[in-house]
C-alpha cells in the first residue's frame, strides 16, 4: 500500500500550498443494467488511485488544515455477513482502514454527518466540481449544514478547487509500479493480436475474432477490456469507432484490430492490421508501408525534450508525401507536399491525431498543452515530453471509395498503434510484441 499513501501524502501537500483544506474523492456507482443485473462494476479510477480499495460505495476524504495534523479517511460499506454471501466478501471500515493504511474509517452511511464536522472551518473544498449531480446536491447540502452554525462562529470552506487538477497531473507520470502493470498489459494485448492474426481466415465473422481476442485477454489473467475492441473487416476498417460485428472475412480483404486488455486497472492500446488471408496485395502493402514508416517517423520524435504534437507532424509528413506518391492526393490539385500539409488536404484519408496519453485510462487524463505562461498569450504551447509519460503512436489511413482516388485503394483502412513510455534517451514500445511488419505478420499467419 506504500504507493497509495504516498499519493494521498503528495495531494495533501499540494493542497497545503493552496491554503488548506477538505478533499472529497468518491467511487463510482454501481449501476443496473436492467431487472436485478448491474454492469460489470469498474471503480473510479481518480478513487483506486488514491488508495488501491476496489469495492463500490466508498469516499475518500483528506484532510489538510495548516499547522494540524493531515487526515485520511476512508468511508465504506460496513461488515455484513448475510449480503457477503450474495455479494462477496466485505472489509468494513476497520479492516479497510489497517489494509489500505488510513488514519480513519467509518462506515459509509456516516459519511453526511461527519462531512458536516470535517467541513468547519476548512478554508477551501476541493472535489470533482460538476462531475456529478448527486455529489453536488451532497456538497451543498453539508456546506448548509455548515453554514447554518455561523452564529457560534464556524465558517464554511469559502472557495472551491477541482481535486482533479492535481490528481491528472500526478497520473501523468508514472511510477515503476505502474511502468510494470502497463508493460504486462501490453504483453498479454500483444498476444491476443498474435492469437487473432494465426485464426483469421476467410468466411469468419468478425466477432469470431472479436472472441479470439477475449479469450487471451482472460487466460492470462486480464480482468475485462480497456474499451470496447474494434474488429473491422475491409470497407469497416474506414470507420474509426466501428464495434466488431457480423461481418464475414473475405479473401484479399485486411482486417482491422484495435484492442487491449486492463490489467489491475491499467489499459494498453493496440492496434494492427492485416490481410484475412494472411498475403497483402501490392495496393494493400502500398499504403502499410506508408503508415509504417510515419509511424517509425513519430515514435522517433517520442523523447524527452520534444512536443507532445512533434510525432504527429512527422507521421502527417511521411503520410501526406505518401498519398501524392501513390496517386492518392493529385498534386496537379493539390500542389506541393508543403501545400498538402498547409491546406490540411491529408485529412480526407488521415483525419485523427497520431496519439493521446495511456493510464489507468484509455484515453488518460493530463493537460496535452502548456500553461500559457502570460494572459496575454492566447495560444498554449504544446506539452514538453517528459520520462514517465505514457503515449500511444497510431497513424493510419483510410480511403473511402472517392472520385479521382485510385480503384485499387477502395475501401482499404489501415491503423499500426503501439504504447510508449517516455524514457530518459528515448522512449520504450511496451507493445512490442505484437507483430508489425509486413514480413513479420506474414509470417505469423504462415503458422496458422
Amino acid at each position: 500500500m506504500k504507493s497509495y499513501t504516498n499519493r494521498r501524502a503528495s495531494l495533501i501537500q499540494q493542497m497545503l500550498t493552496k491554503g488548506g483544506g477538505v478533499a472529497i474523492i468518491p467511487t463510482a456507482p454501481e449501476v443496473m443494467r436492467n431487472s436485478d443485473a448491474d454492469y460489470p462494476y469498474r471503480h473510479d479510477s481518480y478513487f483506486y488511485y488514491l488508495s488501491g480499495f476496489t469495492e463500490p460505495e466508498a469516499v475518500i476524504v483528506l484532510v489538510a488544515i495548516q499547522g494540524k495534523q493531515p487526515q485520511t479517511i476512508l468511508f465504506c460499506r460496513e461488515k455484513n455477513l448475510e449480503r457477503e454471501i450474495w455479494d462477496g466478501y466485505r472489509h468494513g471500515p476497520e479492516a479497510a482502514r489497517t489494509e489500505f493504511g488510513f488514519d480513519a474509517a467509518h462506515p459509509i452511511a456516516a459519511l453526511d454527518s461527519e462531512m458536516s464536522r470535517l467541513l468547519a472551518d476548512a478554508p477551501a473544498l476541493f472535489y470533482a466540481l460538476g462531475s456529478d449531480a448527486k455529489l453536488d446536491a451532497q456538497v451543498q447540502g453539508w456546506l448548509a449544514s455548515v453554514r447554518v452554525q455561523s452564529r457560534a462562529g464556524v465558517t464554511a470552506p469559502a472557495s472551491a478547487h477541482d481535486v482533479r487538477c492535481l490528481l491528472n497531473e500526478m497520473r501523468l507520470f508514472k511510477d515503476a509500479g505502474e511502468v510494470g502493470l502497463m508493460r504486462r498489459a501490453a504483453e498479454i494485448s500483444s498476444q491476443a493480436h498474435r492469437r487473432a492474426m494465426q485464426t483469421s481466415r476467410p468466411g469468419l465473422r468478425e466477432y469470431q475474432l472479436e472472441a479470439e481476442l477475449l479469450h487471451e485477454f482472460r487466460r492470462q489473467g486480464s480482468q475485462a477490456p480497456a474499451y470496447g475492441s474494434i474488429v473491422a473487416t475491409g470497407a469497416n476498417a474506414c470507420v474509426l469507432h466501428y464495434r466488431a460485428s457480423d461481418a464475414i472475412l473475405k479473401d484479399g480483404d485486411l482486417v482491422l484490430i484495435d484492442a487491449g486488455c486492463e490489467l489491475d486497472s491499467y489499459a494498453s492500446d493496440i492496434t494492427r492490421t492485416f490481410p484475412v488471408n494472411g498475403i497483402f496485395s501490392g495496393p494493400q502493402k502500398a499504403l502499410y508501408e506508408i503508415v509504417l514508416a510515419s509511424q517509425a517517423a513519430a515514435i522517433a520524435e517520442t523523447r524527452p525534450g520534444q512536443r507532445f504534437m512533434d510525432g504527429h507532424d512527422a507521421a502527417v509528413r511521411v503520410l501526406a508525401q505518401g498519398m501524392l506518391d501513390t496517386g492518392l492526393l493529385d498534386s496537379n490539385k493539390v500542389g506541393t507536399l508543403d501545400d498538402v500539409i498547409a491546406k490540411g488536404e491529408y485529412r480526407q484519408f488521415y483525419m485523427h491525431r497520431t496519439g493521446h496519453w495511456l493510464g489507468m485510462d484509455v484515453h488518460d487524463v493530463g493537460e496535452y498543452r502548456a500553461k500559457a505562461e502570460a494572459a496575454a498569450d492566447p495560444e498554449k504551447p504544446w506539452r514538453i515530453l517528459q520520462p514517465g509519460m505514457v503515449t500511444t503512436v497510431e497513424p493510419g489511413i483510410y480511403v473511402r471509395p472517392t472520385d479521382g482516388v485510385p480503384t485499387e485503394f477502395w475501401n482499404i483502412g489501415i491503423r499500426i498503434e503501439d504504447d510508449a513510455l517516455v524514457t530518459a534517451t528515448g522512449c520504450d514500445i511496451l507493445s512490442k510484441d505484437a507483430p508489425k511488419t509486413v514480413a513479420e505478420i506474414e509470417a505469423v499467419m504462415r503458422q496458422r
